[in-house]
């Protein structure tokens, strides 16, 4: 297919892209380029594989820009809890009213598909001992409110001509080029190897499902080639059942990885968010599609990684790895105006 990416050049999409042009698609990117500067590695093998990219604010999309494409997959939202909670306005003006211009302007310019990247933080501080995709969603933030309105919004567009299908994601990890650093399992990897510690700011008792960011592909272009009589309006918790941790089982499996580490929790946290997710509907009902990763697979990957790169605290900590750091330093510096668009002066 002729596919555009929204988010090419961020953690998941820059992974994606080479993904699916691997399997055939022709890929073109759209990013706003807020991480660019944020390169923790290059593939030996020369991959991954870079789009044609539009350096563009999704924001500014119309109709017009998207004829000719068969399909849309949207990652390009401001992503994290700390990050929206910080402007949840525009928060909301990117990723609500964002994607659903683009899904507007995506259905009028004839576009068939749309693969909407959503989040398991969406069910927030869980109503039951284990949700799936029929339970009620109990969203805590700005960024997992904005999950589930563009959810609702883009619900109802629907229809046998314009097929969306909704991705909640569990929370990701493993390794791309645009690294985040602030992602859980990334995280106490990288604490472990730099600092020789694995300190929870938390009590850890916060269950978390976690996915490895080749399945959240993989599921993502499963959903783009399944039948649109199977996905066409279906929700799809992306990962495996058996991958839900409390975050200090998460702590103690990176323990046995990095095995010179001490592994320290603090006090019970005031974040009520706390989820177990049930990814039945995936496993059995998305074709194609599979999860092979696991969390001590993953920790032991990323270990590989920083022995590779010779990875350092400074790399670790630096802002461009950091949603939040990064968007800041911009604004900081007058490179991003109030509205996170790029200034002229």
């Amino acid at each position: 297919m002729n596919v555009l990416v929204t988010g090419t050049e961020g953690y998941i999409g820059m992974r994606l892209a080479s993904w699916l042009m691997a399997h055939g698609h022709q890929v073109t990117g759209l990013d706003s380029g807020f991480y660019r500067e944020g390169t923790l590695y290059h593939d030996p093998l020369g991959l991954p594989q870079i789009p044609h990219t539009w350096c563009r604010d999704l924001r500014s999309i119309t109709a017009k820009d998207l004829s000719g494409f068969d399909a849309i997959i949207h990652l390009a939202e401001l992503s994290n809890d700390p990050l929206g909670e910080q402007n949840p306005e525009i928060t909301y003006q990117i990723n609500h009213q964002g994607s659903v211009q683009l899904a507007q302007a995506a259905s009028t310019a004839g576009v068939k598909r749309l693969v909407y990247a959503s989040s398991c933080s969406v069910y927030g501080a869980a109503l039951s001992d284990i949700v799936d995709e029929d339970s009620p969603v109990n969203p805590q933030t700005a960024y997992a409110r904005c999950k589930t309105l563009a959810e609702r919004d883009l619900m109802a567009m629907t229809s046998a001509d314009f097929s969306v299908v909704f991705l909640r994601n569990a929370t990701a990890y493993g390794p791309s080029p645009r690294m985040r650093f602030d992602i859980v399992l990334n995280d106490l990897c990288a604490l472990a190897w730099t600092q020789k510690k694995i300190a929870m700011l938390s009590d850890g008792s916060p269950w978390r499902p976690i996915v490895h960011i080749e399945d959240i592909c993989e599921a993502m272009r499963c959903a783009l080639e399944a039948p649109i009589e199977a996905v066409n309006g279906e929700v799809f918790n992306v990962g495996h059942s058996d991958e839900n941790y409390r975050i200090r089982d998460i702590a103690n499996i990176i323990a046995s990885v990095f095995t010179d580490c001490e592994v320290t929790t603090g006090p019970p946290s005031g974040d009520n968010r706390s989820y177990r997710v049930s990814f039945e509907k995936i496993t059995t009902q998305l074709p194609g599609f599979q999860c092979r990763w696991t969390a001590e697979k993953g920790a032991l990957e990323l270990k590989r990684l920083f022995e590779r790169i010779d990875m350092t605290q400074e790399i670790y900590k630096f802002r461009a790895f950091t949603r939040l750091k990064q968007l800041s330093y911009l604004q900081r510096t007058g490179q991003l105006d109030e509205q996170l668009y790029w200034s002229a002066r």
